[in-house]
């Protein structure tokens, strides 16, 4: 089995659904934090994260950057993905979804302030459509606490990275976003968030960073 080495910065940012990736999928791997911006002329594209994947036999690595390609990578490599195309187009539309929320919030942070207001309505209109759409995702599913089947999926961990970045990493950078995402919270997704962090596969994990049990 290959092992891993995971190059991203020390907060839970883009990087955190690699992580839990990772994690879940019990391989061997290791992260580094590169002194920055020193280290961007070494890194693929100039930024992170990046995976470097070794092999068992001593062939090549495989470096891979962009967090969207690196998560994709991981969990169709590892099972949480589903093999039909359709069935993973489904959950992959999920975290597209959440990286232009995502978006959407950066640019309401740092655009100028005439533009602001109307950045930041964008930012909340993606982010009332996100949930009402992952919540009847949930519904339909029952009352698992899952968004697709019984088992933990790509869906669900990048669900709980997004919920954990904006209940966490945003704070530096808002106190009022995180209260607002808080407070549009439904109970599906809180129990998502309960029913990740309670997996054996991430169990010790959440245990050892954060956990957003007590925030939700």
């Amino acid at each position: 089995m290959a092992s891993y080495t995971f190059r991203y910065f020390p907060v839970i940012g883009y990087g955190e659904t690699s992580r839990l990736l990772l994690t879940a999928a019990k391989v061997e791997w290791t992260e580094e934090n590169p002194e920055w911006p020193e280290e961007k002329p070494n890194q693929p594209f100039g930024r992170l994260p990046v995976l470097l994947e070794h092999s068992s036999d001593g062939g090549p690595d495989v470096v891979l950057s962009e967090s969207g390609t690196i998560e994709r990578y991981l969990a169709r490599t590892y099972g949480f993905l589903p093999v039909d195309p359709s069935q993973a187009a489904l959950q992959e539309q999920i975290r597209d979804r959440q990286v232009d929320t995502l978006l959407a919030f950066s640019n309401s942070m740092f655009v100028k302030e005439s533009a602001k207001e109307e950045v930041y309505a964008k930012f909340e209109y993606l982010l009332d459509m996100f949930i009402s759409t992952q919540t009847e995702l949930l519904r339909k599913n029952g009352d698992t606490g899952r968004s697709f089947g019984t088992t933990l999926s790509y869906a669900d961990i990048a669900t709980y990275a997004f919920m954990k970045l904006f209940l966490i990493h945003c704070v530096q950078f808002s106190e009022v976003v995180p209260k607002l995402f808080k407070a549009k919270l439904t109970p599906e997704l809180v129990k998502l968030a309960a029913t990740v962090e309670a997996d054996p596969l991430l169990a010790a994990y959440v245990e050892a960073k954060s956990s957003i049990a007590a925030l939700v």
